[in-house]
């Protein structure tokens, strides 16, 4: 029996504690971190042995969100969790991103974490437990030699003050939502969306996250010290070449593989250092190729990565000319496509961008569960990366954990500047198809959805961009590079994305490679970004600087009234029959929201009028003394029935037909005939009591005549009278109910 550890820490209020012992045994390592009421199990493991042929750190991050801590039951035939959500692969990226860079150099086991939620509560949100939990149970497990503890934190600020692990109705009023994860020595990990904020304003709150995630490493240290872990010995295998082979080849090629990078162009330059290498190979002598290919190859991509920095740091030069802060030229071009709803093509460098907006329903709006409870996201953001926008040869598949994660930085990106429901009552789709990318793929997203945006004719409320900013450090110098390419995010420090507008910060992403980042570093970074932010929004304006008045020919015209709420059972009918009646009539869509909001949507303006008419007159409550055009429905021995509005009727005695008195109804009325009316009464029960007779005394008056005097009518006969909706047993056309009198027909 193992023993059971358990230590918390007070972060702002809220305890985060960390158990350790009590579950999941035969794992490597594992613990149940706990916030309130929210409870998440990681778990690590690793294989004994080292992955052959690989130089690359095998690792896989898992993280499941079990409905049954929400106490939920999952939807679908299944009634089971299936594939992650894509909630659930953000987090697992965010878990993954601040792992990866702290196992040492070399080691190729195949290792995994998983992160399962037992328990959630209604105000601490499990994904930031998660980063924390994952280091713990790594720390806890002696096998693995991961000793660089790690922790993360949420931050939000709220009327200007900074809340940490706010809970979700915090997060809702905060313009900012902070994620970071780091060690006792540096951040690593950084996560952000916001609402224009300022630079100095996500300084001051990662210095803040930062302070309390060393007090949370402090107490999984504590933890490791009272189970008296002790790490296994870990030495990554030797290069398996000889020094003298490595400086040979230093030696020989370095100026070659330098002149190489300082082609111009992705392609012509990769070509250019692909020849170098089979230069190289060639080179090598016949009996010692077979040998010695492996060991060049690994060697030559090592000294490419040494030239870019050396060049960077030692030159002050970047591989393409470029100066520290100078961003790749940048053309825009709206309207691209001509039945999109808005389209927008984005160049920046050897990155090209074809964004697409399309504008639908709230029924197109796309429905999300968590265990917060179900809602629904009107503005969606996917991202493609398809094989040939970097010349390659591959399967097309589902979106993989990369596009998943780039589309949702675009969506937080663009997020704060959409419109609201009543303002622009669409739904909102933006595709960013990547048609050539050497780096900053997901900024170029962020500016042409902007683009995509206000082509289409959505009422944004300013535009945004996105940059990319990098970082190359060798401890005592560094240099900030803006508007990366691709081979300076491969071999940098930093991979650290901005985008914003004119204002302030919308979203941020930052991965670091380096053991420490300086305020003075991350200051010059943002003002770098903020330069280049600024300078693309100046060439997107020359695009288009503001949306289009109107909306795309082709897209769906949204016309949106109010209803009462108790009239909504009206517009539906029993079982939606009277719904697809008026979509049937009109060929428009409806959609009726549970506050009385109606939708329609067609690209007919009659038709959207014929609904509107038909769904007030469903919807109306006729009052007395109303005069209406009305169409004889049903004739009865003691009066005629007549329909006013639509599914509304009223009766019109016998005695209020006409000035004369009428023996026989039949002999002055067939069903179909129009009638002018009027509401002379409506009793408790809503019956409607009509009459032609008052009108015509008046038009008679008018005209100076005489009116004849008829006397009044059986008693029992003017207790008859209509009421709004159908006959037929109080919903139909065919019956009376009760006392007799018609009812609203559905």
């Amino acid at each position: 029996m193992k023993q059971v550890v358990t230590r918390s820490v007070e972060v702002d209020g809220k305890q985060l504690s960390f158990e350790i012992g009590r579950v999941a045994k035969q794992a490597d390592g594992s613990t149940v971190v706990r916030m309130g009421d929210t409870m998440v199990l990681v778990t690590a493991c690793a294989e004994t042995k080292m992955r052959e042929g690989v130089d690359f750190l095998p690792l896989t991050v898992d993280y499941r969100e079990n409905t049954y801590a929400g106490g939920r039951i999952p939807g679908g035939f299944f009634k089971r969790e299936g594939r992650p959500t894509e909630s659930e692969i953000l987090t697992c990226r965010l878990i993954d991103r601040g792992l990866r860079p702290l196992f040492p150099d070399g080691y190729h086991r195949e290792s995994q974490i998983i992160a399962w939620v037992m328990s959630a509560d209604d105000d601490h949100d499990p994904d930031v437990l998660g980063i924390c939990g994952a280091s713990m149970a790594l720390m806890a497990a002696a096998a693995i030699p991961y000793d660089a503890a790690l922790a993360g934190v949420r931050v939000g600020r709220v009327d200007g003050r900074f809340v940490v692990f706010p809970s979700y109705a915090e997060r809702e009023a905060s313009d900012l939502d902070l994620v970071v994860a780091g060690t006792d020595e540096a951040i690593v990990m950084v996560e952000c969306g916001a609402n224009h904020v300022t630079e100095q304003v996500v300084i001051d709150a990662l210095e803040l996250a930062h302070r309390e995630i060393r007090r949370i490493i402090a107490v999984q240290h504590e933890i490791t010290a009272e189970l008296g872990i002790v790490k296994a010995p870990f030495e990554p295998e030797p290069d398996p070449w000889p020094p003298e082979f490595a400086e040979g080849v230093r030696a020989r090629w370095t100026e070659p593989l330098r002149a190489a990078l300082q082609v111009k162009g992705k392609l012509e330059q990769g070509d250019a250092v692909d020849a170098v290498k089979e230069q190289a190979i060639a080179s090598l002598p016949a009996e010692l190729a077979e040998e010695r290919t492996p060991w060049l190859k690994a060697l030559l991509r090592t000294l490419v990565k040494d030239i870019t920095r050396e060049t960077i740091l030692d030159r002050k030069q970047r591989l393409d000319g470029r100066a520290f802060d100078e961003i790749r030229p940048v053309a825009c071009e709206v309207s691209v496509l001509p039945r999109a709803h808005g389209s927008a093509l984005f160049t920046r460098g050897e990155t090209q961008a074809m964004v697409s907006c399309t504008l639908g329903t709230s029924e197109d709006s796309q429905l999300i569960e968590a265990f917060e409870g179900e809602s629904r996201q009107r503005f969606m953001l996917h991202y493609n990366f398809p094989p040939f926008s970097v010349g390659e040869v591959r399967f097309l598949r589902g979106p993989g954990r990369r596009e998943i994660g780039h589309g949702a930085l675009a969506r937080r990106a663009l997020g704060p500047i959409l419109p609201d429901t009543e303002t622009f009552p669409y739904t909102m789709r933006v595709v960013s198809d990547i048609l050539e990318s050497n780096g900053s793929s997901s900024m170029a997203s962020v500016c042409g959805g902007s683009l995509a945006l206000m082509d289409a004719g959505a009422p944004i409320k300013r535009a945004v961009a996105g940059i990319a900013m990098g970082l190359v450090s060798d401890g005592s110098r560094f240099a900030v590079l803006t508007d990366i390419a691709g081979q300076e995010d491969h071999y940098g420090d930093m991979d650290f994305k901005v985008a914003g507008s004119r204002e302030g910060i919308t979203a941020l992403q930052m991965d670091i490679k380096v053991s420490g980042l300086s305020r003075s570093i991350l200051e010059q970074a943002l003002e770098q970004a903020r330069r280049g932010r600024l300078q693309l929004l100046d060439v997107m304006d020359r695009a288009i600087a503001e949306p289009r008045p109107e909306i795309s020919q082709y897209a769906p015209r949204i016309f949106q009234i109010k209803i009462d709420v108790d009239q909504i059972r009206n517009v539906i009918g029993p079982g939606g029959k009277t719904i697809r009646s008026i979509v049937e009539k009109t060929g428009a869509r409806i959609n009726v929201e549970d506050d009385g909001t109606v939708q329609i949507a067609t690209s007919d303006l009659e038709a959207a009028e014929r609904a509107i008419a038909i769904i007030q007159g469903l919807t109306r409550q006729p009052k007395i003394g109303e005069e209406f055009d009305g169409t004889v429905k049903r004739i009865e021995p003691y009066g005629a029935f007549v329909e006013i509005l639509p599914n509304q009727d009223g009766l019109v005695h016998i005695s209020e037909i006409s000035l004369e008195r009428i023996p026989d109804i039949r002999d002055v009325l067939t069903e179909g005939d129009p009638m002018r009316v009027r509401i002379i009464d409506i009793d408790a029960n809503d019956r409607i009591k009509l009459s032609r007779r008052a009108i015509l005394e008046d038009e008679a008056r008018a005209r100076g005549e005489e009116i004849p005097d008829r006397g009044a009518p059986p008693r029992d006969e003017q207790r008859r009278g209509g009421r709004p909706g159908g006959r037929d047993g109080g919903r139909g056309r065919g019956g009376e109910r009760g006392r007799g009198g018609p009812r609203r027909r559905d």
